[in-house]
């Protein structure tokens, strides 16, 4: 296994950045402006602090944005619910954004775990 030497090695940033591009897409028409926003910048926000965070050097500023870009996904999660509810994004293409936020939630969550323990 290859070392991580830039943020752009991570699978977690990689998966965070398709999904903010998903959003950019899935929202291009959306008429929405307040809604449509407040979700680009959350999903934007998710490897963006991934990138910030590592970019920092240091395992608690790194770990710190790592929480940052966690409590992004979920802000992300509770808007892709209000725009199904809303009738923004149907039900379909709104589980598999879901699921997609949820595993990245998912693997942040697991690098944190690894950053407290076996780097502190």
């Amino acid at each position: 296994m290859a070392a991580i030497q830039k943020f752009e090695d991570l699978t977690v940033w990689k998966m965070g950045l398709a999904l903010a591009i998903d959003v950019y897409k899935t929202l291009a028409d959306c008429k929405d402006y307040g809604l449509r926003d407040q979700m680009q910048r959350s999903s934007v926000s998710i490897p963006s602090n991934i990138a910030e965070g590592f970019e920092r050097e240091y395992n608690k500023e790194f770990i710190r944005f790592l929480k940052v870009s966690k409590g992004s996904a979920g802000e992300l999660r509770t808007q892709i619910y209000i725009a199904i509810g809303i009738g923004i994004i149907d039900n379909e293409l709104g589980e598999v954004l879901l699921d997609k936020s949820r595993h990245i939630s998912s693997m942040l969550r697991n690098l944190i775990k690894v950053r407290e323990t076996q780097f502190s």
